[in-house]
């Protein structure tokens, strides 16, 4: 028998697209861990809440367990928790979920926006000027600003949405800074996380597989883990022309999976 191999699977426009499981999925997830091995999610999506993924997943047919799903409000949750000192304080933009995630790790939310010494970044379908106004004088006053993730867009049935790179492009519009500061895909905190604390296997005995060439396969690539991209969800066959990441595989979908 070949040895027990990782799998790490984005979610939305990998698993699924809103509510629709897509075709084969639930049978090829199935197929591997029927062969002993491992399957771990991993979502940027910071609108919801770890507890939610799972409830989710089981009811389109996925068996899960809670530590068996990553999202970013998690690493940023822990990150944070590695940094802060005792009287630290972060601003949030970001919706409920993402407090949550956060006040479950007892991350010291401010009382005053101007006075945090971190502003944390989410996706945030209220985003308003007064709270990015909040967090820029934050910044003013030293904050470091942290990201729960890059992502542009997120997929959905009839297109695409802003997601929580529409913050970062706000935030960076004020400040004239980049915000580099990153916490789910592709950065390496990520990455890190699930080889050493979910999977505890080596990255090159792993695959990422998403449908995002920036932070999907990036981190992948990066990281050292096997990336495989799967046509289901932003990225299309043309884009891969001029992709500066570049997969070691591509796939028609997760159905195809059992093939590496």
């Amino acid at each position: 028998m070949d040895s027990m191999r990782g799998f790490i699977f984005d979610l939305d426009g990998t698993i699924y697209v809103e509510d629709i499981v897509i075709k084969g999925v639930v049978e090829a997830i199935k197929s591997l861990k029927a062969r002993g091995d491992k399957v771990v999610f991993l979502t940027n999506k910071s609108i919801a809440k770890r507890e939610d993924y799972v409830t989710k997943l089981n009811s389109l047919g996925i068996q899960v367990k809670l530590d068996e799903v990553i999202n970013s409000n998690y690493i940023t949750a822990h990150y944070l928790k590695s940094q802060m000192k005792e009287d630290d304080t972060a601003y949030v933009i970001g919706e409920k979920p993402l407090f949550l995630e956060l006040e479950e790790e007892q991350i010291k939310l401010a009382d005053i926006p101007a006075s945090a010494s971190y502003v944390v970044l989410g996706w945030d379908r209220q985003f308003t000027y007064n709270k990015l106004n909040d967090a820029f004088q934050a910044w003013r006053n030293g904050a470091v600003i942290i990201a729960t993730n890059p992502d542009r867009t997120c997929p959905m049935i009839e297109g695409e949405v802003p997601d929580c790179g529409a913050m970062i492009g706000a935030m960076e519009g004020a400040t004239g800074e980049p915000v580099t500061l990153i916490t789910g895909k592709p950065s390496s905190l990520m990455a890190d996380y699930i080889l050493n604390r979910v999977l505890k296997m080596k990255a090159s005995d792993c695959f990422m597989v998403g449908d995002r060439l920036e932070t999907d396969i990036r981190m992948a690539n990066e990281a050292g883990i096997q990336s495989v991209l799967v046509l289901t969800g932003i990225t299309k066959p043309e884009m891969l022309k001029q992709a500066t990441f570049k997969p070691d595989y591509v796939l028609e979908s997760v159905k195809d999976i059992c093939t590496l």
